[in-house]
């Protein structure tokens, strides 16, 4: 019964993700074919938020966030956090307060109308392509120096372990010493509780938390301090996650 319960919210679930991004997605083609990159962006989170919002409330999964309001948004960073659910995707366009370019990777070009969006406000990456791995580092780049904030998961794909974390990627970090762009970790806490990527007919209604942590200045950081950093942005993470501290 409970698989069939399942079943029935996961569907339901599901056309309300895509009836809504159907409803959006003329808005966001129309925003980033005739505004400037920057502005066309801004103006669609905009719509994702509408679409984040309604896909809540028609859901009953609630998507709160701690230390939003100490955000800077004046500012540019490099958002780095945990990645364990589709719900993740929800999760950051509601709490993070400012628009931003996000890394993702290629294989959700595929998925109907939600394809269509992604392809206009993520960087896009085939980890398995060198020159591809190089072109998105250059787009991440560039959207840097022209003020905006990006999003890289560190552990590079979903975390499907049974542990909090799994070991990150250096590309990050060396982003932000290259850049001297100050990291900000986040903690998206129960996502997988609500929808388990392994076994996503468990999924139910209840309330999604995103703990957002200091932001880790970089100024004057060199190629030596990339573990280091790693290491401190890990912790961080860590510490967020650890429901000793919630």
């Amino acid at each position: 019964m409970r698989k069939l319960v399942g079943a029935i919210y996961l569907l339901y679930s599901a056309l309300v993700f895509f009836v809504l991004m159907v409803v959006v997605c003329p808005f966001i083609i129309l925003a980033t074919t005739f505004l400037k990159e920057k502005s066309g962006k801004k103006v669609s989170f905009i719509f994702l938020k509408f679409w984040a919002w309604g896909f809540s409330l028609f859901t009953f999964l609630w998507f709160t966030s701690n230390g939003k309001s100490e955000v800077d948004t004046s500012k540019s960073y490099i958002y780095v956090g945990n990645h364990s659910s589709f719900l993740d995707a929800v999760a950051i366009v509601i709490s993070i307060p400012q628009a931003f370019s996000p890394l993702g990777k290629i294989e959700m070009l595929k998925v109907p109308v939600f394809g269509w969006i992604y392809k206009r406000l993520v960087v896009v990456i085939d980890r398995s392509s060198r020159e591809s791995r190089d072109h998105s580092v250059a787009e991440l780049r560039k959207d840097l120096a022209d003020g905006q904030s990006i999003l890289i998961f560190p552990e590079g794909t979903m975390n499907k372990t049974s542990k909090p974390l799994t070991p990150f990627f250096d590309g990050a970090f060396r982003l932000a010493i290259e850049t001297q762009t100050p990291v900000l970790p986040f903690a998206i806490m129960n996502s997988k509780k609500h929808l388990p990527r392994t076994d996503p007919l468990m999924l139910n209604p209840g309330i999604i938390n995103t703990r957002f942590g200091t932001a880790i200045e970089v100024k004057g950081l060199v190629a030596e301090d990339l573990e280091m950093l790693k290491e401190k942005t890990y912790n961080s993470i860590l510490a967020l996650l650890n429901p000793v501290s919630q």
